[in-house]
């Protein structure tokens, strides 16, 4: 592929992983032996958490931490492949048995100070990114050190411009789950539960995204995109959560099964001069119609309006249930029946997700990691808030929980079909 570097003495890229640590002999890879791995690599892998967290690039400026991944995937022996839809990494770990190939994901890019709730001065690590990538690094260092005993091939990627919903189109667009012949993906984001617990989302996820632009016509112009900026404004049925209560609030009802974030429009319309610029997502994504059929009634009462949706909806990040309640399964026989809850709604703050892309293709999970510490705000969990401040033991908890689920989804003999999606 054009623009890629592969490692040296890796052989060619996407090729098999190079000679990992020993990692002992004999039976199945067990969750036993995957948490004494763990133990030896958790330090270490704070600090690594800490130098990505000091060193925080925006959106497809990744290079730093592109670097960083690619070294730290060498020095364990895997094959690497650097430059994929702009910085992003693969890297490939073949195990010395049989079996299928899982990929896992990462994304590496920081929060843009746009993004930050009440803005910022700049890119900050505010969502965990640094997070999820030494979660996926630790995971690959434990399964490189174990290679003897995993089956199957696992297939990290780290990805850039997850923020900007344009990296794991980047990455799909260069080839990387044909060329590397992926069954079925996962990953972790983290989220504001006490540390120690999974969330799952059997057949939720994350909402899309759609934007209009309305231009109106008259010397009244600007009044009139003000009161249809009113009126679009009033389709929303939920409000971004403005105190931590709110939020305390929100994330217990995306919990509660058939609860108030069952169905939802989480819409911004905003007035400048004679336009409205309106950005909305909703749940289920099937509402996309209906919104956008609304926003084009209420501009029909003012001559002369022209309405324009600039692109298709980006589509929402939806779960398959079934490996989600495989995976629920997993975390609770390793981890205990405590360490696992499940989201019945799409999790606010109603943010996108471009790991859509990736199970629109293949079948996979998607789980929440929890890392607020005890008696810690709710804003230290949650993602885009400048009190932000994840509880670094989520790492070895994360790293954990994914050596064994990639080690036990790779050791699967039986191979399913990823469900077609719109």
């Amino acid at each position: 592929m054009a623009g890629m570097a592969t490692a040296a003495g890796a052989g060619t890229a996407w090729g098999a992983a190079g000679t990992a640590a020993a990692g002992g002999r004999g039976g199945p890879l067990g969750q036993a032996r995957v948490d004494a791995e763990v133990a030896r690599l958790e330090d270490g892998l704070i600090r690594l958490r800490r130098d990505i967290h000091r060193h925080p690039e925006p959106p497809g400026e990744e290079r730093r931490t592109a670097g960083v991944v690619a070294r730290e995937l060498r020095a364990a022996g895997l094959a690497v492949t650097t430059g994929v839809g702009g910085h992003g990494v693969v890297g490939v770990l073949r195990g010395a048995r049989p079996g299928r190939t899982v990929a896992y994901r990462a994304d590496m890019d920081a929060v843009p100070p746009k993004d930050i709730v009440g803005g910022g001065p700049a890119a900050a690590h505010l969502c965990g990114h640094d997070i999820h990538t030494t979660v996926a690094l630790g995971v690959a260092k434990v399964l490189a050190r174990l290679r003897r005993q995993l089956s199957g091939t696992v297939v990290f990627l780290f990805q850039p411009a997850e923020e900007s919903l344009s990296g794991a189109r980047a990455m799909i667009e260069a080839g990387v789950l044909e060329r590397t012949r992926v069954e079925e993906i996962h990953a972790l984001h983290c989220g504001p539960f006490p540390v120690g617990r999974f969330a799952v989302t059997p057949g939720y996820g994350m909402p899309g995204q759609d934007k209009a632009e309305v231009t109106l016509q008259g010397p009244d112009a600007p009044d009139a995109a003000r009161r249809l900026a009113a009126g679009i404004g009033a389709l929303a049925t939920v409000t971004t959560p403005q105190a931590p209560a709110d939020i305390e609030r929100m994330v217990i009802d995306a919990q509660t099964p058939d609860g108030p974030l069952a169905r939802f429009v989480a819409l911004r319309a905003s007035a400048q001069e004679a336009k409205v610029s309106v950005s909305y997502r909703c749940w289920p994504q099937e509402r996309y119609t209906e919104v956008r059929e609304n926003i084009s009634r209420l501009a029909e009462s003012y001559p002369g309006t022209e309405v324009r949706f600039p692109t298709e909806p980006f589509p929402a990040m939806v779960c398959p249930a079934p490996d989600a309640q495989a995976l629920a399964r997993h975390l609770r026989r390793g981890l205990g029946t405590d360490a696992v809850t499940t989201l019945h709604s799409a999790f606010p703050p109603f943010s996108g997700e471009d790991y859509a892309l990736y199970l629109g293709r293949v079948p996979g999970t998607y789980t929440f990691l929890g890392v607020r510490a005890p008696n810690a705000p709710i804003t230290t969990g949650y993602p885009h808030f400048t009190e932000f401040a994840p509880d670094e033991r989520a790492i070895g908890i994360g790293v954990r929980a994914m050596a064994g689920w990639i080690a036990e989804r790779a050791g699967e003999p039986a191979v399913r079909a990823a469900s077609p999606r719109p």
